[in-house]
């Protein structure tokens, strides 16, 4: 296992490495510039809030492809009769929190800490981070955060005040960004399961990730 020095920011190669589990480093801090590159090598930080950051690369990978996605009928008549409406990155930090506070089955915390939204309010300043959201009769009802690197989006947490909300404002999403090619998941759920995602290698992923980095 690799620990991480506060005072550097580096990581070891998920390419190079094996971990059955899909840990890859432990430790460091979560400032912007770690979170950028950790994002660009291909990691994300999960772990519980006080305890120490944890660094994973799944594999596999948990995806979808744009292309691929499923949208049933009921959603296709939400999305038809504007039971929702969207938007994008008006109100970043209040997805993120709204992610962090929302109550979730079967989990009792969160990994979002007030670090984490400080940081990531940073990425979304510098056009990094990104936040989709979903309104009903003025309020947020809804909504979902990531960084995009390239056409590579990287889903990082949703939530939802009402039902389908964050479903939707995902399919739309989908919907309106068709240079997408590839939107990371990162760990199973059945919800997403259901709309078409579906595991790759990370040898896959990786290198659908350099592509991106260097376009």
């Amino acid at each position: 296992m690799v620990y991480l020095q506060k005072n550097e920011i580096s990581f070891p190669d998920p390419g190079l490495m094996h971990s059955e589990t899909g840990l890859m480093a432990i430790g460091g801090d979560l400032s912007p510039e770690r979170l950028l590159f950790a994002y660009q090598l291909g990691l994300f930080p999960w772990f519980n809030e006080g305890e120490e950051i944890l660094w994973w690369c799944p594999d596999p990978r948990f995806v979808l492809y744009p292309k691929e996605v499923k949208i049933s009928k009921s959603m296709k008549k939400i999305l038809r009769n504007g039971v929702f409406e969207f938007t994008e990155n008006q109100c970043f930090t209040e997805v993120m929190e709204s992610c962090k506070n929302i109550n979730r089955k079967d989990q009792d915390g969160t990994w979002i800490s007030g670090e984490l939204i400080k940081s990531f309010s940073v990425l979304h300043l510098h056009g990094f981070a990104k936040s989709y959201e979903a309104w009903q009769d003025g309020e947020l009802v809804g909504g979902f955060y990531g960084v995009q690197i390239g056409n590579l989006f990287c889903g990082e947490s949703m939530f939802s005040k009402v039902s389908n909300a964050s479903k939707a404002c995902f399919l739309h999403f989908v919907q309106e960004h068709p240079e997408l090619e590839l939107i990371d998941c990162q760990i199973h759920s059945e919800h997403l399961e259901r709309l078409g995602a579906k595991m790759i290698s990370k040898k896959e992923y990786l290198e659908i990730l350099k592509r991106n980095n260097e376009s």
